[in-house]
């Protein structure tokens, strides 16, 4: 035991000279490993007297602890170093300018929204709002499209379980409001609205806006005063021309496309289809309800998208949802 009278200085300085963690364990196999010098004297105790071992091995636990000390000590002191040098290396300057916070905006479709809104409230039309999944007779048999009618067909519609359907159209909302409601009513439904549709103009959710008045003494002309006027705050100009052409739509009758061309700009003299309209049909009356003896009305749907686009140029429609934010800050 006398050889091993300087292990713990041998320790302490093959321990003060590792480097890192790594090159730290590999030197502590010489002392305390399997093989290591303590270790190797710990197997010849049991070839000395029982009163040589009882005293050779207290002071081989003695040596033992002191070993251990002196690496726990070294752990700790490297673990500290590395710590102080990724502090050192990873510190944040305090007196650099701080980061601006983004500006937001509002997405240019939804301003159209809110800007239809406020167009319709200023002149008495409540807004009603409500669900995207719809049943099949709020969404087409209410609104005098019975199963296998023609006008079906111009509808690619998503279906979900239960026979519920995502709404074409936000007109469902008419039928809904017409229901719960006594005459006179006057409102819009914006909303989003899907159809299984894609391309540079179409998009498979979207965004229309369905205005519906009745009464007892609603007429077309009421229609035609009604949108012009919307048109023109809309896009803040009297120099645009509406007109009505003759159409067809299962739910009104007569039933007519509006179309508007600008006066003045790069549009000026372009006829552009902007909504269908027309007075609201008998038998969707009496679905809501109501007597078509006696009450009438008009309705009439607009998309959102074709709106802004005109309003601010935009040319193709898939800008508006590939979040590319260059597009975007046009509008903050």
């Amino acid at each position: 035991m006398e050889d091993l009278d300087g292990v713990v200085a041998a320790a302490e300085h093959a321990f003060a000279a590792a480097g890192d963690a790594a090159e730290l364990e590999q030197v502590k196999a010489r002392f305390v490993g399997k093989a290591g010098v303590l270790t190797e004297a710990s197997k010849g105790l049991g070839r000395l007297a029982p009163d040589e071992r009882k005293v050779a091995g207290q002071k081989l636990n003695a040596l033992k602890d002191a070993v251990e000390a002196a690496l726990v000590a070294r752990r700790d002191a490297l673990a500290q170093a590395a710590l102080e040098a990724r502090l050192t290396e990873e510190s944040v300057d305090v007196t650099l300018p701080g980061r601006g916070r983004g500006r937001g905006s509002i997405h240019p479709v939804m301003r159209t929204w809110r800007r239809v809104e406020e167009i319709f409230a200023s002149i008495g039309f409540d807004v009603a709002d409500g669900p995207e999944i719809e049943t099949d007779w709020y969404n087409f048999t209410a609104l005098n499209q019975p199963e296998n009618h023609p006008a079906r067909s111009m509808h690619d519609t998503f279906y979900v379980e239960g026979g519920l359907l995502l709404r074409t159209h936000t007109s469902p909302m008419q039928v809904r409001y017409a229901c719960m409601h006594q005459p006179p009513i006057k409102v819009i439904a914006p909303g989003r609205t899907y159809r299984v549709d894609s391309d540079a103009t179409h998009s498979p959710m979207f965004h229309q806006v369905e205005g519906l008045w009745i009464g007892e003494d609603i007429s077309f002309a009421d229609l035609k005063g009604v949108y012009t006027d919307f048109l023109r705050q809309f896009f803040e100009t009297d120099a645009l021309q509406v007109r009505f052409r003759p159409s067809f739509f299962p739910f009104t009758e007569p039933s007519a496309e509006i179309d508007m061309a600008f006066g003045d700009g790069p549009l000026k003299g372009r006829w552009l289809e902007i909504s269908g309209s027309g007075q609201v049909h008998p038998t969707v009356i009496r679905n809501f309800g109501l007597d078509p003896e006696r009450y009438i009305g008009f309705a009439f749907g607009s998309g959102l998208e074709r709106l802004t686009m005109l309003r601010y140029g935009v040319t193709d429609l898939r800008l508006f949802y590939e979040g590319d934010l260059r597009f975007l800050r046009q509008f903050a």
